[in-house]
């Protein structure tokens, strides 16, 4: 059953694009060939990596879902014979969750052969509260979804009152909904921080970066290396991928 790999999240800046590039670059890591769409109206950053072939399509008009695009985007879907990976914004997220729902879109999917995973992400820092509290939402409102979710430190540990997230009751209690936890490295300082930093900043692939070719010091490329071993094993063990 091909999978429709979507990333929502109510909170900007958390790094869902970050989420869809690491989905697409693994599953052509994996020899599959993804199908990416970029639906956020704001920031298309998704789109910018130019080697996953990333097409652009606002499915918003103003503050609610164009029906139209958002029926082009389900051709898209339906046409599709590998994964579709797709990443959508922010100010998106009340009104397709809505759209999704209202219309019977997750089932719809269901029948269509095309297995629903939804990637959500959880931060530290000012932002945690959001993000855990739409987390919540989705797991939710997206029954019949296979959810993952993604932990990113960047902004600080994924932590309150001395709980880590997995002893946090939004996970407690949604455990049996929550097929894997994806933990991003702690990555910060002149090193491995600042070479993946880097490397987000000019919309690069890990294989774009680690050729040969690709100008980068030896060292820098050793160490985006680590890092996509960690990640990439870790989306290995979600088995959702």
């Amino acid at each position: 059953m091909a999978r429709v790999h979507m990333t929502l999240q109510g909170k900007g800046g958390v790094g869902k694009s970050f989420i869809a590039a690491m989905i697409a670059q693994y599953l052509k890591g994996k020899g599959g060939n993804p199908i990416c769409v970029d639906t956020d109206p704001v920031n298309a950053t998704f789109h910018g990596y130019k080697s996953l072939g990333v097409r652009r399509l606002d499915i918003m008009h103003q503050d609610e879902i164009d029906t139209r695009r958002f029926d082009e985007l389900v051709e898209i879907i339906a046409g599709a014979s590998e994964d579709v990976v797709i990443d959508n914004g922010a100010n998106a997220f009340v009104p397709l969750s809505n759209y999704l729902l209202s219309n019977g879109v997750p089932a719809m999917l269901h029948d269509m052969q095309r297995e629903l995973v939804v990637h959500s992400v959880v931060t530290g820092g000012q932002a945690m509260i959001d993000t855990l509290s739409n987390f919540g939402l989705i797991v939710k409102q997206f029954e019949a979804a296979t959810i993952v979710v993604w932990e990113n430190p960047f902004w600080g540990t994924v932590e309150m009152d001395g709980k880590s997230f997995e002893q946090m009751k939004v996970f407690t209690g949604n455990r049996d909904r929550i097929s894997a936890v994806i933990r991003v490295p702690v990555l910060k300082g002149e090193t491995f921080g600042r070479d993946l930093s880097e490397l987000l900043q000019r919309r690069q692939t890990f294989d774009e970066a680690l050729a040969p070719d690709s100008g980068l010091p030896i060292m820098v490329r050793q160490r985006l290396k680590q890092i996509q071993r960690d990640l990439f094993a870790q989306m290995e063990a979600a088995r959702v991928l």
